[in-house]
């Protein structure tokens, strides 16, 4: 019989570690060995792992005289002591695996689709992203932030309407976004540009109606005139740094603002038709401020 430590592939001096190691290599190779190898394999393992038969070994100079027959108290079939002496030894070189606690999914649609098929899963997995998506993009457009497109040249030089329209100066028309949830934390003021809904007479008097976007200019109670083109609040003369010179018209006019409404005009006072013909814009009819313009490139920027 072949030199135990031969067998096992190991040197004189390894460790028991070492040993044991090497035995688990040689044993994943069992099946494709005879009962001869396998006895060899099992004779140099019990005697290498035991330190007392180990010394004796070493002390006789590795006889392996009578060593390698099976006891009557051990199995004969080598399938079963292979079997069982790799158990032992996996068991007594590698710690226990932690038993990893159950993770239950707080997510609803986890829990519904937890029992169905994995392609099942990742498919309704995959539909509730999406209309979630949809749903997110939807509120925000309703509540949060929605885009508006500047259609005619009411607004010219702010914001600007594409050409060959009336009045208008650019290639595009800007596309601006507007804060809808502004007005739910505090009251409109004067100056700023704001997107609403027009009141039913827009629609007879300007020939359209619908959403608009203008510049605020009275407030709930104020009185507004129009003086040859100049506006006055309340008998004060409105500095409106936001109107050119060749924009402005040369009529004149005097309305009173109700309670609870607006008062709103175009930059553009030669072409814009608004609250000076159609009257003024109650407050649930505002939608929000103009913060931005966010089309073409070269218009990007805060307002």
């Amino acid at each position: 019989m072949r030199d135990a430590y031969e067998v096992l592939g190991v040197p004189r001096d390894a460790t028991l570690q070492e040993i044991r190691a090497a035995f688990v290599r040689r044993a994943e190779t069992a099946e494709h060995q005879s009962a001869d190898e396998i006895a060899e394999l099992r004779f140099a393992y019990e005697t290498l792992a035991d330190p007392d038969r180990r010394s004796a070994y070493d002390a006789a100079g590795g006889n392996s005289s009578g060593q390698a027959t099976a006891t009557h108290d051990e199995p004969h079939d080598p399938d079963i002591w292979l079997g069982r002496a790799w158990g032992e030894t996996a068991e007594r070189e590698l710690p226990p695996r932690p038993v990893e606690p159950v993770r239950q999914s707080h997510n609803p649609v986890d829990r519904l689709t937890r029992n169905m098929p994995r392609g099942t899963r990742i498919a309704i997995d995959w539909i509730v992203t999406i209309v979630g998506a949809i749903a997110i993009v939807l509120a925000i457009k309703a509540w949060v932030i929605n885009p508006y497109r500047i259609p005619s040249s009411s607004m010219e030089p702010t914001l600007h309407c594409s050409r060959p329209a009336s009045g208008c100066l650019a290639r595009f028309s800007d596309r601006v976004l507007a804060n809808r949830f502004i007005y739910h934390f505090r009251s409109p003021r004067r100056g700023e540009i704001i997107v609403f809904h027009t009141p039913p007479e827009a629609a007879q008097k300007c020939g359209s109606g619908g959403t608009f976007v203008k510049r605020l200019i009275g407030l709930p109670g104020e009185t507004v005139e129009e003086r040859r083109g100049q506006i006055y609040i309340n008998g004060n003369h409105l500095i409106e740094p936001y109107v050119r010179p060749d924009r402005r018209d040369n009529e004149s006019g005097k309305w009173r603002v109700p309670k609870g409404d607006y008062f709103f005009m175009g930059d553009n006072r030669l072409q814009s038709c608004d609250s000076r013909e159609w009257g003024s814009v109650p407050r649930k009819n505002l939608i929000g401020e103009v913060f931005a313009v966010y089309w073409p490139p070269n218009r990007i920027g805060f307002r």
